[in-house]
């Protein structure tokens, strides 16, 4: 989702959690995949709640879980329009969109709200299923994640694009048989993924 669907804004997500008391962000956070407790709660093994309790702990004095909403908000830097109105395109054209982000529940949220395109959409007008770890307990670039999606979907990955900014994900995705795109993050990648189609 970060770094294809969205803007990631990575820097800013550690100043928003040193910001609010997390003075060690960077020895949990990266763009791909967290670790500790921030791993914890993408994962889905622990509520948004525990999460906010246990973060408290670590930083020595009660958060709110406003104030770590904040913070994880900060990897959202800005929702362009145009990789949006391409997938709505395909959407429209007969193609099933499917999002497999390694996310958690404070931005599943966002993205399921009328927040998420500043134009009053979820994510929802774009796409037919979200698929996140913090729900399907399973990370990439674990195997067993797209073996999850596939099987939900009832597809091969013969029949499937996968675009992703993580050169790990996408070599997951490739051994499994994915046709794939691996753009630098916050690319254009919608002229290479046409030229696919």
């Amino acid at each position: 989702m970060g770094g294809v669907v969205f803007a990631l804004d990575f820097p800013q997500a550690v100043r928003r959690f040193v910001e609010i008391g997390v003075t060690d962000a960077p020895q949990y956070l990266n763009p791909y995949h967290q670790a500790g407790l921030f791993g914890e709660l993408e994962l889905g093994l622990i509520s948004k709640e525990e999460f906010r309790s246990r973060l408290s702990t670590l930083c020595g004095k009660e958060l709110t879980l406003e104030q770590c909403r904040y913070a994880w908000m900060g990897f959202i830097g800005s929702v362009p329009p145009g990789p949006l109105a391409t997938i709505r395109c395909l959407r429209e054209a007969g193609y099933r969109t499917l999002l497999l982000s390694n996310t958690n529940a404070f931005i599943t949220e966002w993205g399921r709200s009328t927040e998420f395109d500043g134009e009053g959409h979820s994510m929802y007008h774009y796409l037919d299923r979200l698929y996140f770890s913090c729900e399907c307990r399973i990370m990439k670039p674990s195997p067993e994640i797209f073996r999850y999606m596939l099987e939900r979907e009832g597809l091969s990955a013969g029949e499937c694009v996968f675009i992703d900014d993580s050169p790990a994900n996408v070599a997951a995705a490739e051994c499994l048989g994915f046709t794939t795109l691996c753009p630098a993050g916050n690319s254009d990648w919608t002229p290479d993924l046409l030229a696919l189609l």
